[in-house]
C-alpha cells in the first residue's frame, strides 16, 4: 500500500454575480434533492450543481436550470475530484436563502464554504482517491474594524433588508 499523500490547492472560479456553495454528501439522490430544495426555497433561483459520486460509474451527477452554472459545477467538480463532494453555483439569490435548508436535506452531511469571495479548496490524494481537507475563502484581514467599519456595516445590513 502507497502511503504517499499529495496536497494540491485549486483555484476554483467564482464569476461576477454568483456564490458558490461547496459541500459534502453521501448518497446519490442528493442532486435531485438539492435541486427540489432550491426551487421550493427562492423563487427565480438559478443554479448549477454537481455532485461526485464515489463509487459505482464513479460519475459526476448533476442537475441544473442555468446551462452556464452547470458548466462552472461540472468544471469545478472534475478538477476536485473528491469523492461525495458537491459544487453549487447560485444566481438571483444568497447563500443565506439556502443555507438552512441545504443543511435539512437529508444527504447533506457538511457545508465547506458559501461565499462569492475567491476560493481555493486544498485537496488530500491518495493512492485510493481525493478528500477535501479545507477551504480558503477570500483573503487575510488586513486589520481590526473600528467606529466608523462598525457603524458602516450596522447601516448596510440595513440597506439592504438584514436586520431592521
Amino acid at each position: 500500500m502507497n502511503s504517499n499523500i499529495k496536497i494540491h490547492v485549486l483555484n476554483i472560479p467564482v464569476p461576477e454575480g454568483t456564490n458558490i456553495i461547496i459541500g459534502r454528501s453521501h448518497f446519490i439522490k442528493t442532486v435531485e434533492d438539492i435541486y427540489e430544495a432550491l426551487v421550493t426555497s427562492v423563487p427565480g433561483i438559478k443554479f448549477g450543481l454537481a455532485f461526485i459520486e464515489a463509487s459505482g460509474k464513479r460519475l459526476i451527477r448533476w442537475e441544473a436550470n442555468d446551462e452556464d452554472l452547470k458548466k462552472h459545477a461540472i468544471d469545478a467538480a472534475l478538477k476536485i475530484g473528491a469523492g461525495h463532494v458537491f459544487v453549487l453555483y447560485i444566481k438571483n439569490a444568497w447563500p443565506i436563502n439556502i443555507l438552512n435548508t441545504l443543511k435539512h436535506v437529508q444527504e447533506v452531511v457538511n457545508i465547506y464554504v458559501a461565499t462569492a469571495n475567491p476560493v481555493q479548496v486544498i485537496v488530500a490524494e491518495t493512492d485510493q482517491g481525493r478528500a477535501v481537507i479545507g477551504v480558503v475563502d477570500g483573503y487575510t484581514p488586513l486589520g481590526v474594524e473600528g467606529d466608523d467599519d462598525r457603524r458602516e456595516r450596522h447601516e448596510f445590513l440595513r440597506k439592504i433588508g438584514y436586520k431592521k
